[in-house]
């Protein structure tokens, strides 16, 4: 037989390895900084890119796809070289895969603080982002596939199979969610509309979370456990199981986070039903990894490699539990919207993700540079200082979650709110969110620990970039399956059909929920009194999405007594047809906005954006001065309104032609509104008069961002009245 020798691509492992720990450390510190914010709302003031709105994606997106996609990279082109027994395909394409995801991120790191952003969770990032994520990717699946296609290892082994799945899957989520309409180099509005856009955004969100987060994750799971435990998988045919069932249920269960909307029932349903399935194939594969580890508990006590994996795999079991558990209504009614949904993520990143990494870590760095770590009492510190931080982290944010729910729903014996004020029940959770900090702490003091311990590692070890390896030729055999061949293991010799499999597996839940609420238009009522946005509301909806508001504020009042006492009548699917993207938001760290429309004045609105303490002591919402002063750019207009008409709103020409005399005659009205204000008028005039008379130039209020934000905040939910309630929707 033959035996071949080549060479192990080491050097792009080395790069995806130093970009994890560097954008993890520096992902985890914008979460601190956002930590630290609820206890010190003001402590960026008047630093437009710092704000908590514009930082909140930049830390979501750093940990995900800078932290966690940097790992998933480096574990991926280390294991996949090894159990294929080959080089990677393309040494070009794995520095395009690179440089390329480094560049995307270097992207969102700047984009994000400007405020350019389209809003949907996990997605903010604007259209020229996602064409380039996606070609990145695209060069990662085919290196990928291509190393398959040239291995010298007839069987894909289990690990793989997650690889392929989280290609594909991938592909499709990100390419179908980041469909849109764009307005200008750095802005655009989805293709899909209220209720629509809700469904593909959370079968996207979901399924971010399932087949980024966790298939890739459990593929890294299959290959370095064993490893590091130097025993075989506990059982090769429950993963068989674990992997089918798991990507043909996940990709059903996304609906589960928008119980209770407006989101048509049967689409609920449908995400309860297999969310609650879901928990059978995700604790198959805890208990796979677990139960790896059977004889080997001795070395687990001493080894920090395992510890790690260990405590990962646990937080697994622990999130994949809660979330079937979570998609019940009865415990989604008490959960969403609150700090337990905050609690729940971070399990899975901490604990999951960030521990599984950290092992993976610890386990190749030595290996990558034929060297012993540096110290094992320093990982071992760092794991325990690391668990204890996930646990101070995780238990105040689940009882803020409890403690929420509980004042959001009391009532008094006379049928009244207990705490009608949404910031009594702020102020009451304060020192979880201390708690919280301390924990963020200590979790990022463990990274620091890695860091010095990875440096003093490669510091002391050799310099590989390829490493030599031989394996025996693959020979051919014939292309059905062989005497007594059991169909899976023929197919694990069959990439381009497994593939395929897999694409059909997850395609299946997706166009089964999503093409009968886009097609059908029945699904969606639409309400008559409904109407499109105004030019100046319009631009004022775009600065609500730059500035992040969607972070804190929901725009969904369930139809739950609490609620609709607390915000107005419940929010109906027909209110949204003209929401490009929608605006649901998936956190009340402020009240609910949907019914906030003509609830206040104008000069209060203004008053709030500056000194939110001003006008609502206690509150820990950060000041927007830069709305105040900034002056309102609309030069696009006309371009966002012939957009929207391709999307489906009806603007007329004359809309259009006419969109800078309505805007005009709509701010002027809300600059009179303010000079009602007796504070506001003085304050103005002396403003005024004193840049008129050092001959500087003044910005007349009309013409300012906040009269544009106070349009769109004044327009929502004014199309419905409450005496509308009973009203007879229009079904098209």
């Amino acid at each position: 037989m033959e035996v071949q020798q080549f060479y192990y691509d080491n050097k792009t492992v080395k790069n995806f390895l130093y970009a994890t720990i560097v954008w993890g450390i520096i992902g985890m510190s914008v979460g601190l900084l956002l930590a630290f914010m609820f206890l010190f709302p003001n402590v960026t003031d008047g630093i437009s890119w710092l704000s908590f709105g514009r930082l909140r994606p930049l830390h979501t997106n750093a940990v995900i796809f800078a932290f966690v996609g940097n790992a998933i990279f480096a574990g991926v082109y280390y294991s996949l070289q090894r159990l294929l027994k080959a080089r990677m395909f393309s040494d070009l394409l794995s520095n395009l895969n690179f440089w390329g995801w480094q560049l995307i991120i270097v992207a969102a790191a700047l984009t994000l603080p400007l405020g350019y952003t389209s809003s949907k969770e996990y997605a903010e990032l604007e259209w020229p982002i996602d064409i380039a994520i996606a070609i990145v990717w695209v060069i990662f699946g085919i290196n990928m596939i291509g190393t398959i296609l040239r291995r010298r290892e007839r069987h894909l082994y289990v690990a793989i199979w997650f690889y392929l799945g989280t290609f594909v899957t991938v592909a499709v989520l990100h390419i179908f969610n980041s469909l849109a309409l764009p307005v200008s180099g750095l802005k655009s509005y989805s293709v899909y509309a209220g209720v629509q856009d809700a469904l593909v955004q959370w079968w996207y969100g979901h399924n971010a979370v399932a087949f980024f987060l966790t298939t890739p994750f459990l593929g890294l799971m299959y290959y370095f456990v064993p490893k590091a435990a130097n025993r075989p998988i506990y059982s090769y045919r429950l993963s068989i199981v674990h992997f089918w069932s798991l990507i043909f249920i996940y990709i059903w269960a996304g609906p589960h986070h928008l119980l209770y909307t407006a989101l048509p029932d049967w689409a609920q349903n449908l995400g309860v039903v297999f969310s609650i399935m879901l928990l059978m194939p995700s604790w198959g594969g805890m208990i796979n990894g677990l139960l790896t580890l059977r004889g080997a508990w001795d070395k687990v006590r001493t080894d920090p490699v395992l510890k790690f994996m260990v405590v990962a795999i646990t937080g697994y079991g622990m999130a994949t539990f809660e979330g079937p558990m979570l998609s019940l209504k009865s415990i989604n009614a008490i959960a969403h919207f609150s700090d337990w949904i905050i609690a729940h993520v971070h399990v899975g990143a901490l604990a999951w993700n960030g521990f599984l990494t950290f092992g993976m870590i610890y386990w190749l760095v030595p290996r990558m540079f034929k060297t012993k770590l540096y110290s094992i009492k320093l990982a071992n510190a760092h794991f325990w200082i690391g668990t204890l931080g996930i646990i101070l982290y995780a238990l105040p944010m689940y009882v803020a979650g409890f403690t929420q729910a509980l004042m959001w729903k009391e009532f008094n014996p006379d049928g009244t709110l207990v705490y009608g004020n949404f910031l009594e029940t702020v102020t009451q959770i304060i020192p979880m969110y201390w708690m919280r900090a301390i924990g963020g702490s200590m979790y990022i003091l463990g990274a620091f620990i890695m860091l010095y311990n990875v440096v003093k590692t490669v510091k002391a070890g050799s310099k590989v970039e390829d490493e030599e390896a031989e394996a025996p030729a693959l020979t051919r055999i014939k292309k059905g399956r062989l005497a007594g061949e059991k169909w899976h293991t023929w197919l694990e010799r069959k990439p381009v059909q497994l593939t395929l499999l897999a694409t059909v597996t997850i395609l299946i839940g997706g166009i089964i929920q999503i093409v009968p609420t886009i097609m059908v238009k029945s699904n969606i009522p639409t309400i008559s009194s409904v109407q499109p946005y105004t030019p100046l509301e319009l631009e004022g909806r775009d600065l609500y999405i730059r500035e992040g508001c969607v972070g804190c504020h929901s725009q969904m009042i369930r139809p739950f007594r609490s609620e609709v006492e607390r915000y107005g009548d419940y929010s109906k699917a027909g209110e949204f047809v003209y929401d490009h993207p929608f605006l649901w938001g998936s956190k009340r760290t402020g009240p609910d906005l949907h019914r906030i429309g003509a609830k206040y004045s104008d000069s209060w609105h203004l008053n709030h954006m500056n000194d939110p303490q001003s006008t609502s002591p206690g509150s820990i919402m950060p000041a927007y001065q830069w709305l105040v002063k900034n002056k309102l750019d609309a030069s696009d207009i006309k371009k966002k309104m012939e957009v929207m008409v391709n999307l489906g709103v009806p603007y007329s020409d004359d809309d259009i032609a006419n969109a800078e005399t309505h805007m005009k005659n709509q701010a002027l009205q809300i600059e009179k509104n303010l000079y009602q204000d007796p504070a506001f008028a003085e304050n103005y005039e002396a403003d005024k008069n004193a840049a008129l008379a050092n001959g500087e130039f003044f910005t007349p209020m009309n013409e300012r961002e906040i009269v544009a934000l106070i349009a769109y905040l004044q327009r929502l939910g004014t199309d419905i009245k409450v005496k509308d309630s009973q009203q007879t929707v229009q079904k098209q």
